[in-house]
């Protein structure tokens, strides 16, 4: 591990992971790359199997890789080091997607919160209870809850603790598991907000793994969509959702429901499955469900363009953008 003056909090670079299997190596992440700013919110989204929980693991410091390289607040680590060699856990927070599950039905909402203070940091007794109860304030929480046990607190309730333990370490990044899918819709509304209020106080960054995109537009200031272990489109939320150019994109955007007439978009559908990983297809991984389809497409993995170098970046041979064009001159 080295260090590095940090130009951005975290900057990953040609990330890669594969698993062994009986069956052949599964490619879980494909040279994987983005930056996140001091308190950025950096949404993630795409199908079940595309690689989010693989990146957040490896985030984490809980998983090694086997390509690329990690950089957080200007600690490096390149693969091959053992995932105990990530930067101090200190600097990272976690919030898991089910609080019930993520919680120890055993522990007190105060030794819930304390533990990482307590093993981290020493902390004991009354300091912890006190740090305990000013962490349960800033979600919302009076310090009746810290003799509380998860069974007592609802959904919500729950989860406001999973983001106070989060915070304990005040840690510059927080990756944030689909932390409302679990949650009734008002419920989801009241922490997105709650989240939203402490990075701006505690200006930290957030990685966002979710497929609701609604709650993309609600919380992140940029998206990165990924498709079969790839990024396949990047770049800030509004021009992504406004003007979408990979066609996988452009087809979960068109899924949204929309209340208003004038806002609706035309589905682009796709057809058929996500293609196994353990038997990838020739070129681009999407072409198999791509209405745009080319030749190109079937032999040529496409690379992730920048449209706006340092903004936005794409995949495609055939951007939307392109084939709107070439609709219009015919």
């Amino acid at each position: 591990m080295n260090t590095t003056s940090p130009a951005r909090l975290v900057s990953v670079e040609n990330l890669s992971k594969i698993y062994p299997t009986r069956h052949g190596a599964v490619k879980a992440l494909d040279g994987i790359n983005f930056q996140i700013a001091p308190g950025e919110t950096l949404a993630v989204v795409g199908e079940s199997g595309c690689g989010k929980s693989t990146l957040a693991s490896i985030l984490l410091g809980l998983m090694s890789f086997d390509a690329g390289t990690v950089e957080l607040g200007g600690s490096v680590v390149t693969a091959g080091h053992h995932a105990a060699t990530m930067p101090p856990r200190r600097d990272v927070g976690v919030v898991f997607q089910n609080p019930r599950s993520s919680l120890n039905p055993r522990m007190n909402v105060r030794t819930i919160i304390g533990e990482p203070l307590n093993v981290i940091l020493g902390m004991r007794g009354e300091a912890m209870a006190r740090r305990a109860a000013e962490l349960l304030g800033q979600v919302g929480l009076g310090p009746e809850y810290l003799n509380r046990y998860p069974h007592q607190l609802s959904g919500g309730q729950m989860q406001r603790v999973a983001i106070a333990r989060a915070l304990a370490l005040e840690p510059r990044l927080v990756v944030l598991d689909e932390p409302t899918a679990a949650l009734d819709v008002s419920v989801q509304a009241q922490i997105l907000k709650l989240l939203k209020a402490l990075q701006v106080k505690a200006n930290v960054s957030y990685l966002f793994i979710t497929h609701d995109l609604g709650v993309v537009d609600y919380i992140a200031h940029r998206v990165a969509v990924m498709y079969l272990g790839r990024i396949v489109e990047s770049g800030p939320v509004a021009e992504v959702f406004a003007e979408a150019r990979h066609p996988y994109t452009r087809a979960l955007l068109g899924a949204v429901p929309v209340i208003d007439p004038h806002r609706r978009r035309q589905p682009a559908p796709i057809d058929g499955e996500v293609p196994s990983p353990l038997n990838r297809p020739p070129g681009c991984a999407f072409a198999p469900r791509c209405r745009w389809t080319a030749n190109e497409c079937r032999s040529t993995e496409p690379m992730l363009r920048d449209e706006e170098p340092g903004r936005r970046t794409y995949a495609c041979f055939h951007p939307v953008g392109a084939q709107k064009q070439q609709m219009e001159v015919r």
